[in-house]
């Protein structure tokens, strides 16, 4: 394997980082790697706690395709066994336990998502049921001997829980040293992860030095504020980017981020090189330029990046006809209804223009609802309903109704 210069893989690496503990150590370790032929592993630990992914959970994975880019090995892990404990970082109490079913089912869903950002043919795809299910007690006793609670007892949400005399059930304090781990079984040359992971990933670098092995480089992605622009990207918090959503959604949703962070979306979301990045930076710092502008090509990119470039185009220009011309789509989401007549409320939930009854009800008071570019504003309202009545509901979703023929 032929790699590129070891000073020209690390200015690439450390595009949009926050920490590499230590860079030195990581020059030598591509300047070896470089000159055995032997590419890095390079780990990437997810615990599958949830189904969907986000443009936020992709920042982390778009360094590892990076890597994948310049030849090392790329090494997914689903902690199935470590979602059973549930990660402790940033938490303010014990999560809810997940069953070990749970695990693999959402760990199927994680691959196939993931598959959209890492050349999957590529990637090492493991389980950590593969080697923490066969530890015995006497291992764990072992294991644990290497490590002290003071030494856990550091990170801060344990030390700010102890302050707040919250509880922290014993099996937390054994999730860093678990996930540490995984970096010894599977002989990690550098770990990834979020600001939020950095203690995790410590422990890891740890674990290798008491076992004798050659330690990790720590690497520290940034976390990315949702479309809000303030709080940290969730489907919670209905802040985020699916990167499962229509190519619609991406690119509407894109448009909403607040001109702050078009750059920042730009670094850690797409695959722009250095050169490209640099244009954006000074167009952005160009009071002469509309932020706007930029701010549709980055939702074309995005776009592109989770499905391709003629399906990014078109999401520019529906978008554009919509948002602009204020006009209808060419192509919006049909239903037969049979029914003489429905409450608006029932419409709305019953075919997902509202998540509930009491979010259909704020949408109409807020004005949200439009037939036929009427806007309902009577959440009491009953509808008659006919042929091809076109409903817009927000910005981006629409329905059409077919009048169900009754013999």
């Amino acid at each position: 394997m032929t790699f590129a210069p070891a000073k020209e893989q690390l200015e690439i690496i450390k595009r949009g980082t926050v920490e590499i503990i230590p860079e030195a150590e990581l020059l030598e370790k591509l300047e070896h790697s470089r000159k055995t032929g032997k590419p890095l592993n390079i780990k990437l630990g997810c615990d599958p706690s949830r189904p969907d992914l986000h443009i936020g959970h992709a920042v982390v994975l778009n360094k590892l395709r990076q890597f994948q880019d310049l030849g090392h090995n790329a090494i997914l892990i689903v902690g199935d066994y470590t979602a059973m404990i549930g990660d402790p970082s940033g938490k303010k109490k014990t999560r809810p336990q997940l069953t070990f079913e749970e695990t693999r089912e959402y760990g199927k869903t994680y691959f196939e998502q993931a598959g959209k950002i890492l050349d999957i043919a590529r990637t090492q795809i493991l389980y950590n049921s593969e080697w923490l299910s066969g530890l015995s007690l006497k291992d764990m006793i072992s294991i644990l001997s290497k490590f002290t609670v003071q030494r856990i007892l550091e990170r801060d949400d344990f030390t700010n829980r102890l302050k707040d005399r919250t509880e922290i059930s014993l099996h937390e304090i054994l999730y860093p040293i678990m996930q540490g781990y995984d970096s010894y079984a599977i002989n990690s040359d550098v770990e990834l992860g979020g600001t939020d992971q950095k203690f995790n990933n410590l422990v890891g670098r740890d674990m290798q030095k008491r076992y004798g092995k050659d330690q990790q480089i720590v690497i520290t992605m940034p976390l990315l504020e949702g479309t809000d622009g303030s709080e940290k990207m969730s489907k919670s918090l209905d802040n985020a980017i699916g990167i499962t959503d229509s190519p619609t959604d991406i690119f509407g949703k894109t448009m909403s981020i607040p001109d702050t962070l078009i750059y920042k979306y730009f670094e850690l979301c797409t695959k722009l090189d250095a050169d490209d990045l640099e244009k954006v930076k000074k167009f952005l710092e160009d009071e002469r330029n509309n932020p706007r502008d930029m701010k549709q090509k980055l939702g074309f990119e995005l776009v592109r990046t989770y499905y391709d470039e003629e399906t990014a185009a078109r999401a520019v220009e529906e978008f554009d006809t919509i948002f602009r011309k204020k006009d209808i789509p060419d192509e919006i989401p049909e239903v037969e209804m049979s029914d003489a007549s429905m409450k608006l409320v029932d419409l709305l939930t019953n075919y997902g223009l509202a998540d509930t009854k009491s979010n259909a009800r704020r949408l109409i008071e807020q004005g949200a609802v439009n037939v036929n570019g009427l806007k309902l504003t009577d959440v009491n309202h009953v509808m008659e309903i006919t042929h091809g009545m076109i409903f817009k509901v927000g910005k981006r979703k629409f329905l059409k109704i077919l009048k169900q023929q009754t013999n």
